[in-house]
């Protein structure tokens, strides 16, 4: 399933001379306060204890649950591989993950999920919202939730990041009635997105003039003419501008080569090294996704596969998070959007299956170790705390201080953060 990040923000175009009249004579009186003052990088020493942040791991395609974190070895369902134990006593999950099953005393397995849905774009929407799609509404996702939540004004660098493998990127349009300042900037392959870049042409000191008179053009424009729209249309040059002024929180060559070793330098370890990056400079909600687990055919042999490149990675990640004293204020999510089948195809695939599947977390206000949930000995139903995406979403607020119950004012209109019909996992919030 490919997704458009395209922005949507509609265009407006007025008159040249209506739009520069007066402007230019004001320009040299700008002074400090603008842009300038949210450029400056925020540490992961100051933020360790203030700021909180996310990072989600989204396993595109449909992670499968008895590969990894509720394996059935020795049953008709359970495929080749067998159980290993993990860091923590009694939690065992698939031997293709043993560098995750090393941090997995800072990690929780919610191994009850039943969303009843198998539709690729439908069980991410619901993954992603803690909604069900709705004709005619658009809620927004999680990152969108998080940046509105918890990203401090002064924040130089966008506050919901989605990093993707191969090329692409740009504006998500994943934030609806947020607006657009929340919406995801997505980086296709890591990279920042293009023409984010000062032209070599443009002097320093030119480009500072510009801004300048942009910023005036802006303020008059706005006395008479400001609206929602044109805000938000001024809020995303803002945002390209601070970007454009700290390009080297993605600029992987400024780690050390040890620590580029560790995480590997394929595309996956690079993604997770730069989604550190950019959590220890601020960046509130940092998605990365690994694809494509969509495994209808020779599923043990993908997992095999694909899990061999994801593991070391996240486990590293996840260690440096706790040893660098970020984990306590970091929700890490594992999530996809359904689990696989029980039942081994003729092609020895797994199919969909919303139906008993699992979640990871950890970091932030998630008790570390702990099980929430079971399934039958074969893996094809929920037999304990059964869990859907509503659920999910609030306790992934709740985990990071947020009032779950709370509302956004939305031009005057209460709109819930969280389906009020759902409520978190108390068991799983410290």
């Amino acid at each position: 399933m490919k997704c458009s990040y395209a922005c949507q923000s509609p265009e407006h175009v007025i008159g040249r001379r209506q739009f520069l009249g007066g402007v230019a004579a004001g320009v040299g009186t700008v002074v400090g306060g603008g842009i300038g003052t949210l450029t400056r990088p925020v540490m992961a020493e100051q933020l360790a204890k203030q700021q909180k942040r996310v990072i989600v791991f989204n396993m595109h395609g449909g992670l499968s649950q008895l590969e990894s974190w509720d394996p059935k070895p020795g049953t008709d369902t359970g495929g080749p591989f067998r159980a290993i134990a993990t860091s923590q006593t009694g939690v065992h999950i698939s031997e293709l993950l043993p560098h995750t099953a090393k941090q997995m005393h800072r990690l929780a397995i919610i191994r009850s999920i039943n969303t009843k849905e198998n539709d690729h774009g439908k069980g991410m929407h619901m993954m992603l919202t803690g909604r069900k799609e709705t004709p005619g509404m658009a809620f927004p996702q999680l990152g969108a939730v998080a940046a509105k939540s918890l990203s401090p004004e002064s924040a130089g660098l966008p506050g919901h990041i989605i990093i993707t493998p191969g090329g692409g990127g740009g504006r998500g349009n994943d934030s609806a009635y947020l607006g657009p300042k929340y919406a995801s900037i997505s980086l296709g392959n890591g990279k920042p997105p293009a023409n984010s870049e000062r032209p070599e042409a443009i002097a320093e000191a030119v480009d500072a003039s510009r801004n300048d008179f942009r910023k005036q053009a802006n303020e008059r424009f706005n006395l008479k003419r400001r609206t929602a729209m044109t805000d938000a249309f001024v809020q995303s040059y803002d945002q390209a501008q601070q970007m454009m002024a700290q390009r080297d929180a993605f600029d992987l060559t400024k780690e050390s080569d040890a620590d580029q070793a560790r995480y590997g330098k394929h595309d996956f370890g690079r993604h997770c090294l730069l989604a550190r990056r950019l959590l220890e400079r601020g960046v509130t909600f940092v998605q990365v996704t690994h694809s494509n687990y969509d495994t209808h055919n020779e599923n043990f042999n993908f997992h095999l596969e694909q899990l061999g490149e994801w593991d070391q990675p996240f486990a590293t990640l996840v260690g440096d998070l706790g040893d660098r004293g970020m984990l306590e204020s970091t929700l890490v999510v594992v999530l996809c959007e359904f689990g696989r089948t029980p039942n081994i195809n003729h092609l020895f695939g797994r199919d969909h299956w919303g139906t008993a599947w699992s979640v990871l977390v950890g970091g932030a206000k998630v008790i570390p170790g702990a099980v929430i949930g079971k399934t039958n000995a074969n893996g094809t139903q929920v037999t304990d705390r059964e869990v859907t995406a509503g659920h999910l979403f609030h306790t992934y607020l709740r985990a990071l201080g947020v009032d779950s119950a709370g509302t956004f004012d939305i031009g005057g209109r209460p709109m819930p953060i969280a389906d009020p019909a759902y409520s978190g996992i108390n068991e799983l919030i410290a």
